[in-house]
């Protein structure tokens, strides 16, 4: 799984420096972190609407949007989906009770 997600990595870091009138990456990068966001909020909004309607092929086209532009965020934050991973893999066995517990006594 990894394997597509740093070819996507290096991909879009490469994007960073493209003209953004030949790559929509290299746009969203241009017109900042609110752009960014805002493009995960309809994506995240899609991928609901899509789970409701109970298409799963609609469900997937839609996720995969959001994870595409939730990576564009990480490379804009100067972060890879290893950071990510890495996370999920620290969290692997742990109560979400517990762990959720944890995070607010920090």
């Amino acid at each position: 799984m990894s394997d597509i997600l740093n070819r996507l990595a290096e991909t879009l870091e490469a994007r960073k420096n493209a003209d953004p009138q030949s790559s929509y990456v290299a746009k969203l990068y241009a017109k900042g972190l609110d752009s960014i966001l805002k493009k995960i909020g309809e994506e995240s909004a899609e991928a609901i609407i899509a789970a409701k309607g109970s298409d799963k092929s609609q469900v997937v086209y839609e996720v995969a949007d959001l994870w595409f532009h939730t990576l564009v965020l990480l490379a804009q934050q100067g972060l890879h989906p290893d950071d990510v991973l890495n996370e999920l893999a620290r969290r692997e066995g742990l109560s979400g009770i517990a762990e959720k517990a944890a995070r607010v006594k920090e």
